[in-house]
């Protein structure tokens, strides 16, 4: 069933027209939803998301999109490095995995409540932009992670796109930034979405609930950085 929907995908995105920039929309959105890797982001985004307590949409939507794009630039720089080195693309060996791991193992430790960081944006304490910078930072590392799975998922698109390149630069680039789209904005509504809940549900960062989806998040980042290391030797 899913090779059939991305032999679709496939033929739709290499059609040539408008079609194809909404096939590679759609692309960029399975790329997160049907891949283990991908998925890990939601929990970290969703928990971070909380840990700012009550914040804007504006500023969830901001969080969200800085750590879409870190995650974006990373990918973008590993593909570029790894392909110059003549390996696969994205392929940052076992030791990539295991730093991105031990990431994951801090950032879930801290969710749990058990390792303390400070990655809040208080303006009072002069710090209002803390949370941005941290969302970004976060983004960056954790795109280390998703050289191979994310270039598995590409692999047939980067095709269509080398090969579109050659003929028409611009509609390529067009592909790329459709996918980009797709790619970033299951991200970006997640995080977007915990702060429209919160609102609601009048949380705050000390709320039962808040504190339950933490420690739920909190968990969900731990096996992710299981997943990872076990992924090496698998």
């Amino acid at each position: 069933m899913l090779l059939e929907i991305f032999n679709w995908l496939y033929k739709l995105t290499n059609s040539g027209d408008a079609v194809s920039l909404i096939a590679a929309l759609f692309w960029g959105i399975l790329s997160i939803i049907l891949s283990p890797c991908h998925l890990a982001s939601i929990p970290l985004i969703v928990g971070f998301i909380d840990e700012q307590g009550k914040i804007s949409t504006k500023r969830a939507f901001l969080i969200s999109l800085l750590f879409a794009t870190g995650i974006l630039i990373t990918i973008a720089a590993i593909g570029v490095i790894t392909g110059l080195l003549g390996r696969i693309m994205g392929d940052v060996g076992k030791y990539g995995n295991y730093f991105v791991a031990i990431i994951f193992f801090i950032v879930g430790l801290h969710l749990l409540g058990i390792i303390p960081l400070n990655f809040k944006g208080a303006s009072a304490s002069g710090y209002k932009n803390k949370g941005l910078v941290a969302s970004f930072v976060l983004g960056l590392v954790f795109g280390v992670a998703l050289g191979p799975c994310t270039f598995a998922y590409m692999a047939p698109m980067l095709g269509i796109i080398f090969t579109t390149a050659s003929t028409n630069l611009f509609f390529a680039v067009s592909l790329i930034f459709f996918y980009a789209i797709g790619h970033c904005s299951v991200i970006v509504l997640a995080g977007t979405f915990t702060e429209i809940v919160q609102h609601y549900l009048n949380w705050n960062e000390k709320s039962k609930g808040a504190v339950i989806l933490k420690k739920i998040c909190g968990v969900l980042v731990i096996l992710a950085g299981i997943y990872l290391i076990l992924g090496t030797y698998l």
